[in-house]
């Protein structure tokens, strides 16, 4: 059985997905294929088909139990599950009466040292495999191989035996987590807490799988962590310095005294960390825990891209029998209500196991204290099991009691052998109470009064634990514990008091990062040109492929030629080959490149055709991956239909390294807003929060062409007002870094300038694009060889060549597609010496000098306009009138010209359409009388 985890084009999964022909294997063996895992098991032997067949009755009784057992399994650690006995669990209904009736157990049930066993002690075995503190799901599981497996570990893990060293450091680590949170409610109870109390087994699991996968040879871990259960593993587990965290319960900077102004910093639970482990591996595990915001699931897919991103890394770096989980993994925390109502959540797990977005299995803990906020289970969910979410995707399940640390350990182990096996996903859903109520400030017994008169002589996990091994004289009396907390609390307060005096590390700009800086000022100009020569290679091999590969006669007449006789003639070049150029040029210089989205392979509105298919054996060709044998890679990546999961998994590996542009095209530019959470809590917020830098490109569509209301606007106002760029545009002492770039590019060379730009700087900030649709298909919508020469450059604003600036009497400043409709327009009218159509190609940072300088130049204008395609409440207008109007000449004021204000970006009746872009230009271009007119 051979499954692939990462692939440049195609994907050849479990159980014949599809088969891959020997062309398309050559093909796409590149930087972005993983080499395949392959594991052996045997389904069944001649030997236990038989004995299955002469059983079949004891064979149905078993897997009755594998399928059904959990819901009688005892892992509500309050016991306040309603259960019924599962009638298909009574052996009565198989003919199964008599206890002593013996049976071989070849191929039909593991007991380990046992080949045959009575009925009497097969239930024994059944009911405490299944029923007990700890049980399994998997039967959902289509992959036989997988299901054996698993089948394999449950029935066996009663085999496990841990040392007295490893029980004495569960016993600690609980302890020491209880005593953390008893700190908290003493020297900080005004504060939120979350404590973890009632869940502390959690830390036991964690700490298994990371001490094993550290073992197995990972050298890197990704973390994403609850609010509940943060402090204690940061602090606890991971080492993290507690006088740091402590320094942000005091009111005090996460960052180092040198940090500039403009970050602005979070909450103490959404804390990043990075930190090495000596776990027992041959090299210390890196641990990183992603900052988060409060919208917590919203992280996992985060945390994924950056996993990718790292395993792309090694993957370049290591030999040919490199497996994607290797080096790196996933290990997220979740609550029982957000994985059950994030959406984002489920579709996280909808790219686990695609092939340009798999990582090769996550190891998912839920933390399910069975309350969300003060929302029951059963009004949270309608599912019998927080995890059932993940089933969508086949994903297994360990169900465990919370009151047993040793279940926990064995969970985790469990969880890091599947994954190391078989590079796939894995829940250990831990049923856990939450003692305190949401946070310590609240009266849990308002929302919960039965779970919480329960919960108050409720037996805490460390007493419980401490009772058990004082009977298994692992330790001599309780007087253990006592002393772990007493030494521990003196510990913590020492890290309290000493916060204030805690010199902070920097983290940032380090590694993969310390040729970055953090700028003080985002308008930077720079030659971003390449030599014509050079990009008429990149422009001709962008469409060049084998003799042998049959091409689609309408790409080839639209699309490969066209593109050849612009490269030969050097004229009229097009988005398309603007962007080939931009990223070709980009790959030869070391860079890689990754375009994700829906269809962005063939390009919705640019017709990029990067990837091209022969016609006759669907072979995938890449043509941008042969510029040079040294060169980076392009991946191309046609993503799900959706955009929240996708989107953020882009944004992750976009924070791993500075040396790939990573672009997220949307099939339509309002297609965004179905993202608008990470664009809200990551993108747009990322740096300012955390430090943390992203270069990620939105490409979105946008235009006003009677599509309507859903499929014309890419909503730039939203991208504006998010925006940090400095209100006060005339005040020097004000910086202007801002959070990111917001352009619309009505020339393909400035397109090909901004994505070169984005990645020639010193610094990464995310670039929002403005992205063309009809504007590709506009005759003059074209650039010359010469705009992408050395000495050229991204200009944030474009003059008007062609106006009289003595006779100029309106200054119109435009931006987008709308441009050559309104230059059209003015041709017809014989307007071109009168009125000046100034292109507007940056919003964000506001071009102040530049726009300044073309405002100098009509000195006799009267009237200045800002005109626009899209509503008066949206596009750029409220944005640039406030701005613009500190730096016209005294009495002017900025006018506006465009759609009147609207609900829907777009009309819908397409006549309207027409008339109010009739209006439009009327407006735009109709001059009022001079006094002369007037007089006579």
């Amino acid at each position: 059985m051979t499954i692939s985890k990462l692939s440049g084009s195609s994907f050849y999964g479990v159980r014949g997905i599809r088969k891959a022909s020997v062309q398309e294997c050559k093909e796409t063996i590149d930087a972005h294929n993983l080499i395949t895992k392959t594991y052996h098991l045997t389904l069944v032997t001649a030997r236990e088909r038989a004995n299955r067949i002469q059983n079949s009755n004891l064979v149905r009784l078993v897997e009755a139990y594998r399928t059904y057992g959990h819901k009688c399994a005892k892992i509500d650690p309050l016991d306040m599950w309603r259960q019924d006995r599962e009638p298909s669990l009574n052996p009565a209904m198989y003919g199964l009466v008599n206890p002593d009736t013996v049976y071989y157990l070849e191929g039909v049930l593991e007991m380990k040292g046992l080949k045959r066993a009575t009925l009497a002690q097969i239930i024994d075995h059944l009911e405490h495999t299944y029923c007990g503190h700890i049980s399994f799901e998997f039967m959902h599981i289509a992959d036989d191989h997988l299901r054996k497996w698993f089948a394999r570990q449950a029935e066996t893990y009663n085999d496990i035996r841990f040392s007295k060293e490893e029980k004495s450091k569960f016993l600690e680590l609980i302890t020491k987590s209880e005593t953390f949170d008893h700190f908290m409610m003493r020297e900080c109870g005004h504060q939120k807490q979350f404590s973890l109390e009632g869940s502390e087994s959690a830390i036991v699991a964690l700490q298994q799988v990371l001490e094993l996968s550290s073992k197995y040879g990972v050298l890197e871990v990704v973390m994403c962590l609850t609010h509940r259960c943060r402090m204690q593993i940061m602090m606890e587990l991971l080492g993290v310095p507690k006088d740091s965290l402590f320094r942000k319960f005091q009111g005090l900077s996460e960052f180092p005294e040198e940090t500039p102004s403009h970050i602005i910093g979070d909450l103490v639970y959404n804390s990043q960390a990075s930190v090495d482990l000596n776990l027992g591996g041959k090299r210390p595990l890196h641990v990183s825990v992603v900052p988060n915001p409060c919208h917590l699931e919203l992280v996992n897919p985060v945390a994924l891209g950056k996993v990718r991103a790292k395993q792309e890394d090694y993957l370049s770096q290591e030999t040919d029998d490199y497996k994607v989980e290797d080096m790196v993994m996933s290990v997220q925390m979740h609550g029982d209500g957000g994985f059950t109502g994030q959406g984002v959540v489920t579709e996280t797990f909808g790219l686990t196991n695609l092939p340009h977005f798999t990582t090769g299995g996550t190891v998912h803990i839920v933390l399910n204290n069975q309350v969300s906020v003060t929302t029951d289970s059963t009004n949270g969910r309608s599912t019998r099991y927080s995890s059932d979410i993940g089933k969508v995707v086949e994903t297994p399940v360990i169900h465990v009691n919370g009151d047993y640390p040793e279940l926990a350990a064995i969970a985790g182990r469990i969880a890091v052998d599947y994954r190391k096996t078989f590079g796939k996903d894995i829940i250990i859903d831990m049923i856990t109470y939450r003692r305190h109520g949401h946070h310590e400030a609240e009266d849990p017994f308002c929302a919960q009064p039965l779970m919480y008169k329960e919960i108050k002589t409720h037996n805490s996990v460390i007493d419980l634990y401490t009772s058990q091994l004082v009977q298994e004289k692992m330790i001599d009396s309780t007087q253990v514990m006592a002393d772990i907390k007493a030494k521990h609390d003196v510990h913590i307060m020492s890290c309290y008091r000493n916060a204030p005096k805690y010199k902070v590390q920097p983290t940032h700009m380090l590694g993969k990062w310390k040729s970055m800086t953090v700028p003080l000022q985002t308008i930077c100009k720079m030659d971003t040109g390449v030599e014509p020569n050079l990009l008429r290679k990149i422009g001709v091999q962008s469409v060049t492929v084998a003799k042998d590969l049959v091409l689609n006669e309408k790409m080839k007449k639209l699309n490969i030629e066209p593109r050849l006789a612009q490269m030969e003639e050097g004229k009229h070049i097009g988005y398309a080959a603007a962007e080939a150029m931009a990223i070709g040029s980009l790959l030869l210089e070391g860079y890689n490149a990754r375009i994700c989205g829906q269809d962005v392979a063939r390009g919705v509105f640019i017709p990029r055709h990067a990837m091209i298919n022969c016609q006759k054996t669907n072979t995938k060709h890449t043509p941008l991956n042969t510029l040079s044998s040294s060169q980076g890679k392009l991946e191309l990546v046609d993503s799900p239909l959706g955009e929240l999961a996708v989107m953020s998994y882009e944004y992750g590996m976009s924070l791993e390294t500075p040396n790939r542009l990573n672009i997220w095209e949307a099939q339509l530019g309002d297609f965004f807003n179905s993202a608008q959470e990470v664009i809200d809590s990551f993108i747009s917020g990322g740096e300012e929060k955390w430090l943390r830098q992203s270069g990620l490109v939105l490409v979105l569509p946008h235009g006003y062409e009677g599509a309507g209301p859903e499929h014309t606007s890419c909503r730039i106002e939203r991208f504006l007002q998010l925006s940090s760029d400095r209100f006060n545009v005339t005040d020097p002492n004000i910086s202007n870094n801002v959070n990111w770039h917001v352009v619309n590019c009505s020339t393909p060379a400035q397109y090909f300038h901004v994505l070169r730009r984005q990645m020639k700087r010193n610094f990464r900030k995310p670039l929002i694009v403005v992205g063309p649709k009809r504007l590709t298909r506009i005759p003059k919508a074209v650039s010359d060889l010469d705009d992408f020469a050395p000495g050229t450059s991204f200009q944030p604003v474009i003059p008007d060549t062609e106006a009289n600036r003595l006779m100029v009497r309106r200054v119109i400043f435009v931006s987008g597609k709308l441009y050559y409709e309104l230059l059209e327009e003015r041709s017809k009218r014989g307007l071109s010496d009168m009125i000046a159509l100034v292109r507007v190609e940056e919003f964000s940072p506001f071009p102040k000098e530049d726009l300044e300088k073309e405002i100098s130049k009509y000195s006799e204008a009267c009237e200045f306009v800002w005109c626009q395609e899209e509503t008066q409440n949206g596009g750029a207008w409220f944005f640039m009138e406030s701005r613009f109007n500190q730096i016209l000449p005294a009495q002017r004021q900025l006018r506006y010209v465009g759609r009147s204000t609207c609900a829907a970006p777009a009309n819908g009746i397409y006549v309207k359409h027409l008339d109010e872009q009739k209006r439009i230009y009327e407006d735009a271009l109709t001059l009022p009388p001079t006094e002369h007119q007037l007089s006579t």
